[in-house]
């Protein structure tokens, strides 16, 4: 198990941009396939993108916009999600997780359910 901090979530404007990171505590991130899902209110947890931390390889899911990437610090053992151009349907709670048992798989699992590290979440609103 590893514990994942999340930070960076906030109220922000339609158009702006905002920047959540995650961080393993105790654990290299190079260790693990990063992942970020976000929560509607009444939903389950949605794949939003991930990263290997291995190899930095990145995935998204085939609706992405590209408006959000995925990107990984390893000096600083951080995972960074990039948000631009943030809608108010952006609004959400946003998860980091980490799955160990995919690092050196092919592809990641779009999947919450194959995710067993999770961080507490970190609200995002974006007013109109």
């Amino acid at each position: 198990q590893v514990q994942l901090a999340e930070s960076g979530g906030g109220l922000v404007q339609v158009g702006d941009s905002l920047r959540l990171s995650c961080v393993p505590s105790g654990r290299l991130l190079t260790a693990y396939v990063m992942a970020w899902f976000r929560q509607f209110p009444g939903q389950e947890r949605k794949f939003v993108t991930a990263i290997n931390g291995r190899t930095g390889l990145t995935y998204y899911p085939d609706s992405a916009e590209g408006r959000f990437t995925i990107s990984r610090d390893v000096a600083k053992n951080t995972v960074q999600l990039q948000m631009n151009s943030l809608k108010p349907e952006d609004t959400a709670v946003y998860y980091c997780a980490a799955d160990a048992r995919r690092l050196w798989s092919r592809g990641v699992s779009q999947n919450e359910n194959d995710y067993d590290n999770w961080g507490q979440g970190t609200q995002v609103t974006v007013s109109s």
